[in-house]
């Protein structure tokens, strides 16, 4: 069994996958996010390290409150980036008959060697997947996160056609992301897949600040506002998010 390095655990999440999830925050991530609100996450060094076994323990501790849909979700930090922890934990969840959810960037993935192979394994004890869309613009998405998406936007597809589902996730960050033309590429994109059971618009907000002075980094969308109500609504309309809003009924 392969130690992950972790930044931190949440025993009750809402958020993060189908009912009530058991969320596990790995350290390390390759993307410089300029809306990141955990910058504290970066650097996989100063991560905890802990077993898939002590985690899986800790985890089944809380089961009965987890519902019919929920389970474990490991989010970041990018939990890509430790593809033996992942399938080392997620097959001991699903020897326990436990749903399994990744919430991830896609920033390290690759079609490529050893690292493909392992993803592919991952998968087969991978239920579901949270993929953030950063910014369909590719040029726009190099400023904003410090990597290119072609990569990320392969992994898409490569999701799509193992019919792997997924929720898509869209931050909305004035003058970066809700511009109209920018929504619209956005939802031609996620029409083209035939694996997304949902779509959140999911509003910039400012609380991270706090942590970038603390750890003597710039913040990048220093006076940023955050997006209106109007504009939130928008974005959820161009998106069609009220289509996918209907599986959850």
């Amino acid at each position: 069994m392969t130690d992950g390095y972790i930044h931190s655990i949440e025993s009750f999440g809402a958020v993060d996958g189908p009912g009530m999830r058991f969320i596990v925050f790995t350290a390390g991530c390759p993307l410089r996010c300029a809306f990141c609100h955990n910058p504290d996450t970066w650097n996989m060094a100063e991560g905890k390290k802990m077993s898939p076994e002590e985690i899986i323990e800790d985890a089944l501790k809380d089961r009965a409150y987890w519902g019919t849909k929920g389970g474990i979700t490991v989010s970041g930090g990018e939990p890509l980036m430790q593809l033996d922890f992942l399938i080392d934990l997620f097959t001991l969840a699903k020897k326990e008959g436990v749903n399994t959810c990744i919430d991830t960037s896609g920033g390290p993935f690759t079609k490529e060697g050893e690292w493909f192979k392992k993803f592919q394994e991952l998968m087969k004890v991978t239920d579901i997947l949270l993929m953030d869309i950063k910014h369909i613009d590719p040029a726009e998405h190099e400023k904003l996160t410090g990597r290119p998406n072609a990569n990320i936007i392969e992994m898409f597809r490569y999701l799509d056609e193992i019919k792997k589902p997924i929720w898509i996730r869209h931050v909305l960050v004035p003058g970066v992301s809700d511009k109209d033309e920018y929504l619209e590429r956005t939802r031609d994109f996620i029409r083209s897949l035939g694996n997304v059971e949902r779509v959140e618009i999911l509003p910039y907000h400012t609380l991270g600040i706090a942590k970038y002075k603390e750890l003597g980094i710039p913040y990048r969308l220093e006076g940023t506002p955050m997006p209106s109500q109007e504009r939130v609504e928008n974005a959820r309309r161009i998106l069609e998010c009220n289509k996918y809003d209907a599986w959850q009924k």
